[in-house]
């Protein structure tokens, strides 16, 4: 099932309208005006912290990127998404891995679903991994015995300490 073109198109229009207004991220797409389907978004997050492994010792990172990829059958299929920078994160896979992004988000997408809600939810998963649902590649199983034994507690970001973003 999928919406009529011009319908599907004025909504992807205002979801990429609304992440740009409320988000502080460069948010590019490969056809702005959704004119071809599929189209792909790459999302810059900045100030967000996220894990990532140097030198065997778990470090903040605050700079992530993330594919994701509008098919015809949106908003009735969930995007595909895909992390494109280091983590060390049982719920996200390494991009050599497949870059695979674990979010009930994506589990539960529903019509009603928008790409706003979806990339919040992906910044409180970088905050807080869970550790007892990792995915089962090496990486994120190392990841999960690590924040298992010392749970992951990132610094405050920039973000964090200004509040939620206003916008009239």
């Amino acid at each position: 099932m999928s919406l009529p073109i011009n319908l599907l198109r004025s909504r992807l229009v205002n979801e990429l309208a609304m992440c740009r207004s409320s988000l502080d991220y460069e948010i590019l797409c490969s056809d702005e005006e959704f004119a071809e389907l599929p189209t792909t978004l790459e999302v810059s997050m900045r100030n967000v912290p996220g894990p990532v492994l140097r030198m065997g010792a778990v470090e903040d990172q605050t700079e992530h990127t993330m594919q994701i990829v509008i098919t015809p059958d949106y908003p009735y299929e969930k995007p595909i998404v895909r992390w494109q920078t280091p983590i060390f994160h049982p719920n996200i896979m390494l991009p050599r891995d497949g870059g695979y992004v674990c979010t009930k988000l994506l589990d539960s997408w529903s019509f009603s679903s928008n790409l706003l809600g979806f990339i919040k939810g992906v910044e409180s998963l970088l905050a807080n991994p869970n550790p007892m649902n990792p995915y089962k590649s090496e990486s994120c199983m190392l990841a999960s015995e690590r924040f298992i034994a010392e749970p992951y507690m990132p610094v405050e970001s920039p973000r964090q300490k200004r509040g939620p973003r206003i916008v009239s």
